[in-house]
């Protein structure tokens, strides 16, 4: 190749590369036009007028930390620096209205300036669980403005950087956050359904079982693998819909993830449902699902033991069941003020006086011993306590609680994973024919 055809080719490549800059520096002045406080107004202007553009409002599902809280439905409608807003946070579903701004930093962003319902979420004084306690429900007003996908405005926490969707609302919606909150008892579980619930999920073949636990406070379950071997737990936020739960982060079933639950009012299940026969249900067990050898230390010749319902560190246990709380309620009512029921204390196997329950009071009132015998169920794995003389004749709000306790089937015994208040290890003794359960501390 002579010299004249080199320069001819480099010439041509000098030039290519001319018009290739050209084209991007065009394509880059597209992308950029205006300087960075021009397009940040533009999009400040974007994201009010966004607001304001529909008829209904915003709905927003605002799960502020789903590793231990749940989720709570936000209704919002906005007009020029005013916005109404309503929640399902409590019973106060009403509208309230106060001011919004949307401000630059270095990015866009909503923030509600005067109080209102979604402030409840950021307020550190107002906390579910003692392990929130100084954090609140771990809520944010401020979000960064993210924008738009599929009608829906997205944005990101301020403090936490999680995506926050606001969704058109209907006009249904705001009605229905009163509606949401009546699904709360369902979710809880009812005094009359069986006591015990798990997590059932099919993934097409094989269906796989959790225990299931749930706080009422933090809007948030539990749920463990019952299998040998097996340490999956799904933690899951869960929110209420008018029909159902929302749980988030959603259930894995093979590979799809399931989140809308509807609730079942004749079995008082919640049923999601996938396709190729993907399922996941809350249901109700009338057993545990896990029943445990815990019960054996206390048979006749082992050492003895002393367990305890303590009213002032027990009574708001998590473990205890509706109906124990009912039955205890309801013997403290029958009483004289100031007498309650402070204490009722297992002991098994003492030298002296074998095994008995001792219910103790204050504001000066006898205590009050009955004596039992104790053998077990070994198919069952049950604990069973039968009569064995009172030391006084047994007032009616007693006979209620120590019934259960002596149930002919048994009470199953647990040992469990949780403290509470102290390093003492909690056990629980629950009626095997009934929802009757109480929580104990060990003492030795």
């Amino acid at each position: 190749m002579n010299i004249k055809t080199i320069i001819k080719y480099l010439l041509v490549a000098v030039l290519a590369i001319h018009l290739v800059s050209c084209d991007n520096k065009e394509s880059l002045d597209s992308l950029f036009n205006g300087s960075p406080t021009e397009r940040l107004n533009a999009r400040e202007k974007e994201l009010n007028d966004l607001l304001m553009s529909s008829e209904f409002g915003w709905k927003a599902v605002y799960f502020t930390d789903n590793t231990q809280l749940g989720g709570f439905t936000h209704l919002f409608k906005f007009k020029d620096g005013k916005v109404d807003m309503a929640s399902d946070f409590d019973d106060d579903t009403s509208i309230s209205s106060s001011e919004y701004d949307v401000v630059l930093g270095s990015t866009v962003s909503l923030v509600f300036t005067t109080k209102n319902r979604i402030h409840l979420l950021s307020d550190s004084n107002s906390f579910p669980t003692q392990a929130l306690r100084g954090k609140g429900f771990k809520g944010d007003f401020q979000f960064l403005y993210y924008g738009q996908e599929n009608g829906d405005i997205i944005f990101r926490t301020n403090r936490s950087f999680e995506e926050l969707r606001f969704v058109k609302a209907k006009a249904t919606d705001w009605a229905d956050l009163t509606q949401a909150r009546q699904m709360i008892p369902n979710v809880v579980g009812a005094s009359t359904r069986p006591l015990f619930r798990l997590l059932e999920i099919t993934d097409g073949t094989k269906v796989s079982q959790f225990d299931f636990s749930f706080t009422g406070p933090a809007r948030f379950a539990t749920s463990n693998s019952i299998e040998t071997g097996s340490s999956v737990t799904n933690n899951i936020g869960i929110a209420y819909t008018p029909t159902g739960i929302i749980v988030s982060p959603p259930i894995k079933a093979g590979n799809q993830e399931l989140s809308a639950f509807t609730y079942d009012p004749a079995t008082g299940n919640f049923n999601a449902t996938g396709t190729a026969g993907v399922k996941a249900t809350i249901r109700y067990s009338n057993k545990p699902l896990v029943i445990t050898d815990d019960y054996k230390i206390f048979l006749p010749g082992n050492p003895s033991t002393v367990y305890g319902y303590i009213a002032a560190n027990l009574a708001t246990a998590p473990s205890n069941s509706l109906f124990a709380n009912s039955l205890l309620n309801a013997a403290n009512a029958a009483l004289t003020a100031p007498q309650r029921i402070n204490r009722i204390q297992f002991t098994f196997n003492d030298p002296v006086n074998g095994s008995y329950i001792a219910y103790t009071f204050t504001g000066g009132k006898a205590s009050i011993f009955h004596f039992v015998t104790v053998t077990e169920d070994p198919v069952n794995k049950t604990l069973i306590l039968t009569d064995d003389g009172w030391t006084a004749a047994p007032p009616a709000y007693l006979v209620n609680i120590d019934n259960e306790l002596l149930d002919p089937k048994g009470v199953y015994i647990k040992r469990e994973a949780f403290k509470i208040a102290f390093s003492n290890t909690i056990y629980t003794f629950t009626s095997a024919s009934s929802n009757f359960r109480l929580t104990t501390y060990a003492f030795q």
